[in-house]
């Protein structure tokens, strides 16, 4: 297993991570094996969240007894001092250790961001956390290249965690400029939530990019640890055939396949467009219908609200059909 410095955190992390959303699919003693798995594999990176359910208990159940083999990555949706604060303290439970490595603010908002940031936000609680040992690091997971160019400006910033893959390289630039200020930068969504089939020649893609320190696809299954791991440990350059693959896949998504730029919004009816689009892909592909149709009813506004107006498609720079996309996600999640 190849190893990487983090960025300015200077934790020593494997080229390979977890990614821990799947993992709701499972058990916790399904998630203890998998954790073994990783210590064989010497993948010693681990990212979970406070929003997948159950993920922060099971890993902090697995953990127990290899805990110092890992650095461990959570993060929140908190955006005020007092809620980040309280966030902290159920990861610390839930995690069962009494400090995480990484805790990283979940993809906010521009407004959102300037909340974290602003007196009595979300990041004061984190600093606060950091400074009394709780945390090691503080980053930012992200879906907008807009933010993404505005986060690496901010010296508190020292992870970014951005979609990556063989047909979201938007961030390409802004991955390079991590490197430039020794930003540790987490590559996540490497199958394009699903979407990409051939796993293998998309991990190829993305760890050809030396810019990339870590990437963590979801992993539900000690197979997929072993194929993952293989893929990482074959450092030979892409072929023509794995070259045209590519080229490929790009022309079967690239046409209606939604990167979450958001240049569609706002939408004339407030839904929030990508967000449909990203449960609708979890329901359908990650096999995980119960968190996603869970995620789905949250949204004050959904597919079915859709009133075919069309100005979000004259927004899309992909050209992508969304009210017929918008038609399908309704059929799919039910209204």
């Amino acid at each position: 297993m190849e190893y990487r410095v983090l960025g300015k955190t200077g934790l020593e992390i494997s080229r390979l991570g977890f990614g821990g959303i799947p993992i709701q699919k499972i058990d916790a003693e399904g998630t203890r094996v998998l954790v073994g798995e990783l210590v064989k594999k010497g993948i010693n990176f681990i990212d979970t969240a406070r929003g997948y359910t159950v993920s922060e208990e099971y890993l902090g159940y697995a953990l127990e007894g290899v805990r110092d083999k890992f650095v461990l990555a959570t993060k929140s949706m908190a955006r005020t001092k007092e809620k980040m604060a309280a966030d902290v303290e159920i990861s610390l439970r839930n995690l069962r250790t009494d400090h995480i490595d990484l805790y990283q603010i979940h993809n906010p908002s521009a407004a959102d961001l300037d909340t974290v940031t602003a007196e009595g936000g979300a990041l004061e609680a984190l600093l606060e956390a950091k400074a009394a040992g709780k945390i090691g690091h503080i980053g930012i997971t992200l879906h907008s290249v807009e933010l993404f160019r505005r986060a690496i400006e901010l010296d508190w910033v020292e992870t970014v965690m951005f979609p990556y893959n063989v047909v979201e390289t938007q961030g390409e630039e802004l991955i390079a400029e991590c490197v430039r200020k020794n930003i540790g930068f987490i590559c996540m969504k490497p199958l394009a939530g699903g979407a990409i089939e051939d796993a293998e020649i998309a991990m190829r893609f993305i760890l050809a990019n030396d810019d990339v320190t870590v990437v963590i696809p979801g992993m539900a299954d000690v197979c997929e640890i072993e194929q993952n791991a293989a893929v990482c440990s074959d450092t030979s350059p892409l072929s023509e055939g794995e070259l045209d693959k590519i080229e490929q896949i790009k022309a079967e998504l690239g046409t209606n396949f939604c990167r979450r730029c958001n240049y569609c919004a706002p939408c004339s009816v407030g839904i929030n467009i990508s967000a449909v689009f990203l449960f609708e892909g979890y329901y359908s592909r990650y096999d995980l219908k119960d968190w996603a149709a869970d995620r789905y009813s949250s949204l004050s506004k959904v597919a079915s609200d859709c009133i075919g107006c069309g100005i979000c498609e004259s927004r899309c720079p992909y050209s992508l059909p969304i009210r017929q996309m918008l038609k399908r996600a309704a059929e799919v999640m039910g209204r």
